[in-house]
């Protein structure tokens, strides 16, 4: 096997380095703008709790307890009532973009702005 070549090592490290910090530093990056007007939030949900609420709110994802059974689609369900309620768009604006089956999804909240999605999201999380 050849080893790699040290130069483009380098400066491929750098530009990967670089390019986050520049991008949406004021945000998490477990919530980001997704053109032309929707956010995206890496959710890891708990589902089975007796309420609904946001555990965590970090880089890695936003943790959220589910007042619903894993079971035939109604956790999910009853997280997209929740997202759009703490949000405060209509449950149509809200999807699953992926990770139906998983506890790690992605929700897709339409028609909003990434500072509105953020600071709903940051008021609600430090209420609890």
């Amino acid at each position: 096997m050849a080893p790699t070549k040290k130069g483009k090592a380098k400066a491929k490290s750098t530009e990967s380095i670089q390019s986050p910090a520049s991008a949406n530093s004021q945000y998490p990056a477990s919530i980001r703008f997704v053109p032309p007007s929707s956010v995206a939030i890496t959710i890891h949900a708990k589902p089975g709790s007796k309420l609904a609420t946001i555990t965590d709110f970090n880089d890695e994802a936003l943790g959220v307890q589910i007042d619903a059974p894993a079971k035939d689609g109604e956790a999910n369900a009853a997280l997209l009532d929740y997202i759009s309620s703490v949000v405060g768009v209509k449950r149509r604006q809200v999807s699953i973009g992926s990770g139906s089956k998983s506890r790690d999804k992605i929700v897709i909240v339409e028609e909003v702005s990434l500072q509105s999605v953020f600071d709903a999201l940051d008021r609600v999380s430090k209420s609890y």
